[in-house]
């Protein structure tokens, strides 16, 4: 059984920092939910996930789980209470943690895909928003995320809790310019429309004018300045979700949330 001052469990700790786990190409997922979707992943996906680290409790009442990380090849190792909330950020540690390989795919090789409804985030800076919007992504069946520009790293901790596992469901990737990004999006034949509670277009009018019908790039900004104004230019339409209420504005994942699924059901209704 592995404690906090084992060698494994102090490199695995420095996952938690941003730069070690670019160093390292390799992340940490906390919790029931997230592991589950890994250790289901790693069935088809070998070497994807490289270690499940658990307590004896937490062994106990997932032995089901242990069972598939055994069967997919996963290393499978026993930690104690205090070496299990060293992997994590997490207030109340679930005692349940995996070491996984970071994805290597680029924005380029998702467009290669032909992918209909793509998310994508723009500078923002909230992890645990980062994390939701990839959740909601997931749940519309988008067919990836975008993180573009100096943006929160979808692989922080509180990005992997807020996303529920569903990062181990779809492509997530990052793209370094937010403008070269808006080009390459054009090109691969997507329409490219940019959330702004600015903008002259409203949801629905898009909706009825058969905008929403057309394979789509959402672009959404950061959470306390929402889209630079240059993003907004490149994009081929703005479109604003309307308020009828008195709220001065929806949040981030609220905006992701009304415009993906708008998208999704028109792109239902046109098949």
């Amino acid at each position: 059984m592995l404690t906090e001052r084992s060698a494994r469990i102090v490199a695995a700790h420095k996952l938690l920092r941003r730069s070690r786990r670019a160093e390292a190409g390799e992340f940490l997922a906390e919790g029931a939910p997230a592991v589950t979707e890994a250790v289901a992943r790693a069935a088809d996906h070998p070497g994807e996930v490289l270690e499940l680290y658990l307590t004896e409790a937490a062994g106990a009442r997932h032995t089901g789980l242990v069972r598939q990380a055994y069967a997919a090849g996963i290393t499978v190792t026993q930690v104690t209470d205090r070496a299990a909330a060293a992997l994590t950020d997490a207030v109340s540690p679930q005692g349940i943690v995996v070491r996984c390989a970071l994805p290597r795919n680029s924005a380029t090789d998702l467009l290669a895909t032909g992918p209909r409804l793509l998310a994508v985030l723009v500078r923002t800076s909230d992890p645990g928003n980062t994390g939701t919007v990839i959740r909601l992504a997931d749940a519309a069946g988008a067919d990836g995320v975008v993180v573009a520009g100096d943006a929160a790293d979808p692989w922080n901790p509180k990005a992997i809790r807020a996303c529920a596992g569903s990062i181990f469901h779809l492509p997530v990737v990052q793209a370094p310019d937010p403008a070269a990004l808006v080009g390459e999006l054009s090109r691969a034949g997507l329409s490219v429309l940019a959330s702004s509670g600015h903008a002259d277009v409203e949801l629905d009018a898009a909706g009825r004018d058969g905008i929403l019908d057309l394979p789509t790039a959402w672009l959404f900004g950061s959470e306390a300045h929402g889209l630079p104004p240059e993003i907004i230019g490149l994009a081929d339409e703005a479109i604003r979700v309307p308020i009828y209420g008195r709220a001065e504005s929806l949040n981030l994942a609220g905006a992701a949330a009304v415009c993906l699924y708008a998208s999704a059901a028109a792109h239902r209704r046109v098949g």
